[in-house]
């Protein structure tokens, strides 16, 4: 089997590679009118600027982005699908716009594939395969999937990572970094969120989509989590037969969920079990397992009649600890009690207060939030729009949204979207009541207890244990001297900056003010030589004071122009 997933730090064709795809993306953003928010002074360095076509200006911002995206390939529309799930990254008209980002491409010819299968498996397809159908099944930007037989009659399906697609990708990834620097530089006044971490999180995602390994994992844990559940089936993963670059895993074959609806399958399927139990399945990874699906959009999910749901594509998934679930169910507890100074302290365990925020206001906009929607009928609420509305809570009070919660918050918004299609009467919320149930007891059984007691006794012992040590430490640096209170200022550089710049102006202007009056008495007096009865020693005083006064306004206009 075939090692982990290596980050390779690619030379790039020294270079040559990464100006060629820097200037070839620069070119498309120029091209749909996107390039308000890059440096023109570094890029006209690496390339020559296309005129921007007419026909695009008619077109959103985000309709632009989206063509943008798809024009430069694999990486981007990858990074647009990751983009889609962070609504707090973007607003809603854009992640509707990079909603549409469609994953299917072309295949690459079977010789190449059967390249990689044989580089991969060290064996020629023959030996392997009884059957394999050189036209794939799927084929998307980072791999493509072959139906095949082995040798005991066994149907499987193979998942293969398209030839060279590494290299595109951490090519694409390292030019989107240094856009990222290059906006966040041209923009430090930016939102909470900014462009570097943004690509920090598209290349973990990316990454972790590349390792086959990774996605085969989560296969295998959502069939222990599932094994007592038997509207869900799970591919079984072949491990003999799977690598980094190479999974293969039972072959299932069903409808997808969002085809179920046509009036040839109508009679096939139990459409208003399958909207329940697709809702009931997800929230049993969310809030009993910790593990969840992360993309369960319609594509990644088959149907077997009448009722049986299969998932696919798990290389997305968001996990939640025990203390997280703890957190998430006092603040549910809370929302019932209306208890908010217990939510904002949830809010806080949960990592998603990070800096100082106006609690009081926080407060009020969660209280409003609450009466918006704790009279309605559960049938007039959409989670998908209390969703958006949290959002909107969250970018007004600069709260940090951790990326599995914002996950979370899309896969139920993804599942309510395809519950009422299937059932236009579909409501999550009665669904989610007796699943928060079973999180309650879960999270306070017994054997929870149990399991939280033994680690606050084993944390309390170590504490115990190092007390002596840690206490003899600080005396004996205390005794000698050496204890030192290291105190960090945040942002404070830039109030220096202007300080420092004010105080020199100042003593610039008392330095300009002192030449004018000595002059203007040294000139009054007829001190030293004469020229034209006028003192030499006064006139000299004035020019200085006239050159120091130009520098000084040429320095105060330079100034402002940098503050805007």
């Amino acid at each position: 089997m075939a090692e982990s997933y290596s980050y390779v730090n690619f030379r790039f064709g020294n270079n040559l590679d990464k100006v060629r795809r820097s200037r070839q993306i620069i070119s498309v953003f120029f091209k749909f009118g996107l390039d308000y928010f890059l440096d023109r002074s570094r890029i006209n360095l690496i390339t020559r600027l296309r005129r921007r076509r007419k026909g695009y200006q008619k077109l959103s911002n985000a309709e632009k982005l989206r063509m943008a995206f798809e024009e430069l390939g694999p990486t981007f529309i990858k990074f647009g699908q990751i983009l889609s799930t962070r609504p707090d990254f973007l607003p809603p008209d854009y992640i509707h716009e990079l909603e549409k980002l469609q994953d299917a491409v072309a295949p690459v010819e079977f010789e190449k594939i059967q390249e990689v299968i044989e580089k991969e498996l060290q064996k020629p397809i023959p030996e392997v395969f009884k059957e394999f159908d050189e036209i794939p099944v799927a084929s998307a930007s980072l791999s493509q999937v072959h139906r095949a037989v082995l040798h005991n009659g066994k149907v499987v399906a193979v998942k293969i990572q398209k030839p060279d697609i590494q290299y595109t990708i951490e090519l694409d990834i390292s030019i989107l970094e240094t856009f990222a620097n290059i906006i966040e530089n041209r923009f430090p006044e930016g939102p909470v969120y900014h462009p570097t971490a943004t690509v920090e999180e598209l290349k973990k995602t990316i990454r972790k989509e590349l390792d086959f390994l990774n996605e085969a994992y989560n296969f295998e844990r959502f069939r222990t989590n599932f094994k007592e559940v038997d509207y869900i089936k799970i591919p079984e993963v072949h491990w003999d037969l799977t690598t980094v670059h190479l999974l293969t895993m039972e072959y299932i074959d069903g409808i997808k969920i969002s085809e179920i609806t046509q009036e040839k399958y109508r009679s096939q399927f139990d459409l208003q079990k399958i909207a329940k139990q697709a809702a009931e399945a997800l929230f049993k990874q969310i809030l009993l397992d910790g593990f969840f699906h992360a993309d369960p959009h319609p594509g990644n999910l088959f149907i077997i009649p009448p009722n049986t749901i299969v998932m696919l594509d798990v290389g997305m998934t968001g996990h939640l600890d025990d203390q997280s679930l703890i957190s998430i169910a006092k603040i549910l507890r809370a929302i019932n009690h209306r208890d908010f100074d217990q939510i904002v302290r949830g809010l806080q365990e949960l990592g998603f207060i990070m800096q100082e925020v106006d609690k009081i206001a926080l407060r009020h906009d969660i209280k409003e939030l609450l009466d918006v929607y704790a009279d309605r009928p559960y049938k007039t609420v959409s989670l998908a729009r209390m969703n958006q509305d949290v959002m909107e809570i969250s970018i007004r009070h600069k709260l940090a949204l951790p990326s599995n919660f914002v996950m979370m918050i899309r896969a139920m918004s993804i599942a309510e979207t395809i519950g009422k299609q299937l059932e236009p009467d579909f409501n999550m919320f009665e669904i989610l009541k007796p699943l928060t149930r079973k999180m309650y007891l879960k999270l306070y059984s017994p054997r929870s207890w149990k399991k939280r007691t033994a680690n606050m006794i084993d944390a309390s012992v170590e504490l115990i244990e190092h007390l002596p040590q840690n206490m003899y430490d600080l005396l004996e640096k205390l005794k000698e001297g050496q204890f030192e209170i290291h105190l960090e200022h945040h942002r404070l550089e830039n109030l220096a900056n202007e300080i420092k710049e004010s105080s020199n102006h100042i003593s610039m202007s008392l330095i300009i003010a002192a030449l004018i009056i000595g002059s203007s008495i040294i000139v009054q007096q007829k001190i030293g030589p004469l020229i034209a009865n006028v003192s030499l020693w006064g006139i000299l005083g004035f020019v200085i004071a006239a050159i120091m006064g130009i520098g000084l306004l040429i320095s105060s206009m330079q100034r402002k122009r940098r503050k805007r």
